[in-house]
């Protein structure tokens, strides 16, 4: 952990300690899988659906046109169960 401190420049040093601490991967993974959670929240799905549409779409940059028809389909076959 770092520090506390309230000197500015304290705090810029330990912010840029902690930046360079994570991996840069890990920073784009986590930048597009939350750009695919708030594309889908702006498109009007609930918690749980947007995990499903996340998990399934994952490979693409937003939700495609269809994904209304797949969720319905999803939807009939948990109530079914």
């Amino acid at each position: 952990m770092f520090p506390p401190s309230s000197k500015e420049a304290d705090l810029e040093r330990n912010l840029l300690e902690a930046i360079d601490s994570v991996p840069l991967a890990s920073m784009r993974r986590f930048a597009i899988r939350s750009s695919r959670f708030a594309d889908a929240y702006f498109r009007g799905l609930n918690g749980a659906d947007a995990a499903w549409a996340n998990k399934k779409y994952r490979g693409h940059r937003t939700l495609p046109p269809r994904y209304l028809e797949d969720l319905e389909v999803r939807r009939r076959s948990v109530t079914r169960a």
